[in-house]
């Protein structure tokens, strides 16, 4: 039987071992859960904010969804007016490469009615690692206060619009305007009812073939001659990418535009000729002396009409002077007199005398 010394030292021996277990398994547990390790080393940041918006002591602080840190101060600074909730970061450095100095903090919130926690991003972030006692710039996320205060005025155009419609059923229930009578009044069923049978009637008849509509439909002639029509084309168009005709040649006979290069390149060659002042047209368009002498030439003639319009020299008044009209129409006139009397009386005017010597 074991003595007295030996049971107890047994007992002690459970006693430690318990002891080592639940000392072990509780630092497994809080290194399993807690988002700071006691071989990493831990920084502290702040940022500041307009409202703390239910954020609280011990919230988690996540790296782009990923926690790595608590929240371990929230005071009010008097000296920050515009942010002046002071929030201060306890982070590990496992991300240091990727946690910037320039990083954005931001409140969010775990779903709709979840804790409120803080968010840093540094998808946009340039600067250098953050250190010990950096601040973050913050930037505000809509809360679902927001929302609601935003959606406030969509929600009172929407009860007007409500309000509205409901008005316009009213009044198409009592029968008013054009929908209300469509709805509630008979006669309008039976106009309609008419309508729809009169169309009917007359998709009958063009489906049997009566009237222009329904032998331009049912007609094969018309299809016959179409049909043709499109052969001849087809034709025509065979026959112009044969060469063949007059728009065949002119598409497929080289000549042409052999032709009209030739005359294009002669057209150039003239308007060289006639820039070089070469030619009868070329001296016209580059010899000075022809345009002063063509100049002097047309205030010359302009000159000679301007003397003959006002009756000035022979040719003015030859143009001018009436009484050489009137002397010729007066001539003509004798001389038609003299013809009359010739005729009339050859004898008097046309007598032939004979001598003999």
């Amino acid at each position: 039987m074991p003595s007295q010394a030996q049971l107890q030292w047994s007992r002690l021996r459970v006693g430690i071992t318990v002891i080592v277990a639940t000392i072990t398994l509780i630092v497994l547990i809080f290194l399993m859960s807690s988002t700071s390790s006691i071989f990493t080393r831990q920084i502290h940041l702040r940022s500041y904010f307009d409202n703390a918006e239910g954020l609280r002591v011990g919230a988690p602080v996540r790296l782009q969804g990923v926690d790595i840190g608590n929240v371990v101060r929230i005071i009010v600074n008097p000296s920050k007016p515009l942010t002046p909730v002071e929030v201060t970061l306890k982070v590990n450095t496992r991300y240091h490469d990727f946690l910037r100095k320039d990083s954005t903090a931001q409140l969010s919130t775990a779903g709709v009615l979840g804790e409120t926690y803080v968010d840093i991003n540094s998808s946009e972030a340039k600067q250098g690692p953050a250190e010990e006692g950096d601040i973050l710039p913050s930037s505000n996320q809509p809360d679902i206060k927001d929302v609601v205060r935003a959606s406030q005025t969509s929600l009172q155009n929407v009860d007007v619009l409500v309000r509205r419609l409901d008005r316009i059923v009213a009044a198409i229930e009592q029968g008013q305007g054009t929908v209300g009578k469509l709805i509630n009044d008979p006669s309008m069923f039976n106009r309609l009812n008419a309508i729809l049978s009169e169309v009917q009637q007359m998709v009958n008849e063009i489906h049997a073939g009566k009237g222009s509509v329904g032998k331009l439909i049912m007609d094969d002639e018309l299809y016959n001659k179409a049909n043709a029509s499109v052969d001849k084309l087809n034709k025509i168009i065979d026959e112009m990418n044969q060469g063949q005709g007059t728009i065949g040649k002119f598409l497929k006979d080289p000549t042409l535009y052999d032709n009209a290069n030739k005359t294009v390149a002669k057209a150039n060659a003239l308007m060289d000729e006639v820039n070089q002042g070469k030619g009868a047209l070329g001296k016209i368009a580059k010899d000075e002396e022809f345009a002063r002498k063509l100049d002097k030439t047309v205030t010359n003639l302009e000159t000679l009409t301007t003397n003959m319009n006002e009756g000035k020299g022979s040719m003015g008044k030859l143009f001018v002077d009436p009484s050489l009209y009137n002397n010729s129409d007066k001539m003509l006139v004798e001389t038609r007199s003299l013809v009359q009397a010739i005729r009339e009386n050859p004898k008097k005017y046309l007598t032939i005398h004979f001598k003999i010597f």
